[in-house]
C-alpha cells in the first residue's frame, strides 16, 4: 500500500510502498558506515530520500548542498515548529524527545524563534574567550594527568566527554550533580534508548539549575539569561539550557574524539598536527566536513506540501538535513579542503548555530593539549574495529581506545 500524494506536476520524494523503500538511518548497520547508505540513497533517489528516524517515524533526508541551503534559508515553508508533526506521535516515540516541541530557538519559528535566539545570543556573548581557553587547559591537564602515567585511555570516555561536560558546567555555573543528571538525560535522548525517561530527567535537572542560579546568580550564561529584559518563566529558561546542554556536550565530545581519530589514522594530518604546514583548525574543518558531529539534524516541519526538486514533500512530516551528506555532494565537493569552511555542520540561515566559534576554540585546544603532553599516542586497535553508537542524529564514536609511552603528570595548571 503506497503512500497518498499530491499531484501537480512533480515526484513525491516520500512515496513508499509494502516493499518498505524507506531506508532506516537508527540502526548499528546505518551507523558502521554511513556514507556508503548516503551514496546508495543518492544514486536511487537524487537530492531527496525517503528514511525512516525510529521505526514508524518517516522522514525525508536532504542530500544535496544547494538544496540544504535553500531550505536552510527558508523558514516560512520550511519552519522549525513541530507541534502538528508531533499530535500523531506516541509518547514513547524514540526520537520525540529531540524533535518534539519546546519553547525554544531551535523548535520555534518567526518572532518566538527570534525572541529566544537574543536571548541565547546574549547569555554567550559574555564569554571571555581567552578565560575560556584558559578553563579548557586546565581542563584538559587535569584529565590527562588521570591516564598519562598508565600509557593507555579511552579519549571518549576518559577525555572528549569529561572534558565537554566541564567546560560546559563551568560556562553555565553548573554544580557538578545537577548537570550528572542532565548529562545522562541527554545521553538517553541522543541514542533514542529509554528517551522519554531522559526527557523527564533532563527537564527535572535543568529546572534545578534555573532555581539554583536565581538564587545564586553568577558570572555565567545561566545568570546572564536570567537577567535578559525579556524575563523567562522558568520553563522556558528549562528549555533554553537544554538547547544549550543539548549543543555543548554530545556534540562538542564527538567533535573532539573525531578529530583525535583522524589525526590518528590519517598520515596527512598526523604529521601535519605534530609539525607539517597544515593546522589542527584544518582537521576540524575536515571532520566538519566528512564526519560533522551532528550528522543529520536541522529538522523543519512544512505547514502544507511543498513542491521542491520536482518532488512533493508532504505536510508536517520532517525535513532532515544530512549535514554529512551535503558536505561530501559531489555536485559541490572540492577535494582540497584546507581553509574550506563552506560546510553545512553548523547550519545555515535564521538557525545557524550561534556558538560555532566557541566550538571551534573548545576543540583545538583540547586537541592541541594532548597531542602536546602525548606527542607519541597511536592507536590501540585498528580503525575498522572502532564502533559507532547507532542512532539517527549523531556520528560517535562508542570508544577511541590508545596506547603512549607512560608519563608523568603534567604541571597542574
Amino acid at each position: 500500500m503506497s503512500e497518498s500524494v499530491p499531484t501537480a506536476g512533480g515526484r513525491y520524494a516520500a512515496v513508499v510502498d509494502a516493499a518498505g523503500a524507506r531506508v532506516p538511518i537508527y540502526t548499528p548497520e546505518f551507523a558502521a558506515d554511513p556514507h556508503r547508505v548516503y551514496r546508495e540513497m543518492r544514486d536511487k533517489f537524487g537530492a531527496l530520500a525517503p528514511v525512516e528516524l525510529a521505526p514508524g517515524v518517516p522522514a525525508t533526508l536532504v542530500l544535496g548542498y544547494r538544496t540544504a541551503v535553500r531550505i536552510l534559508n527558508d523558514p516560512d515553508r520550511f519552519p522549525a515548529d513541530p507541534r502538528e508533526w508531533q499530535a500523531g506521535v506516541p509518547a514513547d516515540c524514540p526520537v520525540l524527545p529531540m524533535m518534539q516541541w519546546r519553547p525554544n530557538a531551535l523548535r520555534n519559528a518567526g518572532i518566538e524563534h527570534a525572541r529566544y535566539r537574543r536571548i541565547n545570543t546574549a547569555g554567550l556573548a559574555g564569554i571571555d574567550q581567552y578565560g575560556l581557553q584558559g578553563t579548557v587547559e586546565r581542563v584538559a591537564v587535569s584529565l590527562i594527568n588521570t591516564f598519562c602515567t598508565s600509557g593507555s585511555a579511552d579519549l571518549v570516555r576518559d577525555y572528549a566527554f569529561p572534558l565537554a561536560f566541564r567546560v560546559l558546567n563551568h560556562l553555565l555555573g553548573c554544580p557538578v550533580d545537577i548537570a550528572g543528571q542532565a548529562a545522562e538525560g541527554f545521553r538517553a535522548i541522543f541514542e533514542g534508548v529509554g528517551a522519554e525517561q531522559g526527557n523527564k530527567l533532563l527537564v527535572d535537572a535543568l529546572l534545578r539549575l534555573t532555581l539554583y542560579k536565581r538564587a545564586h546568580p553568577g558570572d555565567d550564561v545561566t545568570t546572564r539569561m536570567l537577567r535578559h529584559p525579556a524575563e523567562l518563566s522558568e520553563t522556558e529558561m528549562v528549555h533554553q539550557l537544554a538547547t544549550l546542554y543539548g549543543a555543548g556536550i554530545e556534540p562538542q565530545q564527538n567533535l573532539i574524539a573525531n578529530t583525535l581519530l583522524l589525526l590518528l589514522v590519517d598520515d596527512r594530518f598526523r604529521g601535519s598536527a605534530l609539525g607539517g604546514s597544515l593546522s589542527t583548525r584544518d582537521a576540524l574543518d575536515t571532520v566538519l566536513f566528512d564526519d560533522p558531529p551532528m550528522a543529520n539534524f536541522c529538522i523543519s516541519f512544512p505547514p502544507g506540501p511543498v513542491l521542491l526538486d520536482d518532488y512533493w514533500l508532504p505536510a508536517h512530516q520532517p525535513v532532515v538535513i544530512s549535514m554529512a551528506a551535503c558536505n561530501t555532494d559531489p555536485a559541490i565537493r572540492d577535494k582540497e579542503l584546507a581553509g574550506n569552511r563552506s560546510h553545512l555542520a553548523w547550519g545555515a540561515g535564521p538557525h545557524s548555530c550561534p556558538a560555532n566559534s566557541l566550538a571551534y576554540l573548545i576543540a583545538q585546544e583540547a586537541v592541541d593539549q594532548l597531542l602536546d603532553a602525548l606527542p607519541e599516542i597511536q592507536m590501540a586497535v585498528p580503525s575498522p574495529e572502532l564502533s559507532w553508537r547507532p542512532g539517527p542524529f549523531h556520528r560517535a564514536l562508542t570508544a577511541l581506545p590508545v596506547v603512549f609511552t607512560p608519563s608523568p603528570p603534567l604541571p597542574e595548571v
